[in-house]
């Protein structure tokens, strides 16, 4: 095979459509945009316009909103720990970090750390440095004869670049 002989599979482009070519043709004249109007022509960008009604967006109530000083924690289940020990992705021997747990594949990437939650059980004696734990998972997590440190990661304060007019 030669790079002047590679076509793409068959089927896969497809002839655009000559429009504009005589009634004959079946897309002639008015090229299938049918009679006048602001959609046959070009330019048109009316996604969400209802023709001077008040649009649906702008119509449903605003409900909730975002807490800008929520975590973004991932969860784990005593279960799934288990089995990661049992699995050998884990050493149960050194301390557990959220950073391991992510790397394992244990824990889905979050940017402010592990919550460990109480489902499930567990036998393996583990040392656990994570961002949080529920009560249930760190009297099981003791039970076994570990220990849960919750480690609080530091959030840096907004500095204003320009002082706020009228403030000082």
């Amino acid at each position: 095979m030669k790079l002047n002989e590679l076509q793409p599979q068959e089927g896969a482009v497809k002839k655009r459509m000559r429009v504009g070519r005589g009634i004959g043709s079946g897309k002639g004249k008015t090229c299938g945009k049918g009679q006048k109007g602001q959609k046959s022509r070009t330019g048109v960008a009316i996604n969400g316009f209802e023709g001077g009604q008040m649009p649906l967006y702008r119509r449903l109530p605003k409900t909730g909103f975002t807490n800008l000083f929520a975590k973004d924690l991932s969860t784990i289940s005593l279960a799934r720990l288990q089995d990661a020990i049992d699995a050998g992705k884990i050493d149960a021997k050194s301390p557990i970090t959220s950073e391991m747990l992510q790397k394992a594949g244990v824990a889905a990437k979050a940017k402010d750390g592990v919550r460990l939650l109480g489902n499930g059980e567990l036998k393996a004696k583990v040392t656990l440095k994570i961002a949080g734990a529920t009560a249930s998972a760190k009297a099981a997590v003791e039970k076994a004869g570990g220990s849960v440190e919750i480690i609080v990661r530091e959030v840096k304060p907004v500095v204003r670049k320009k002082p706020i007019p009228g403030r000082q």
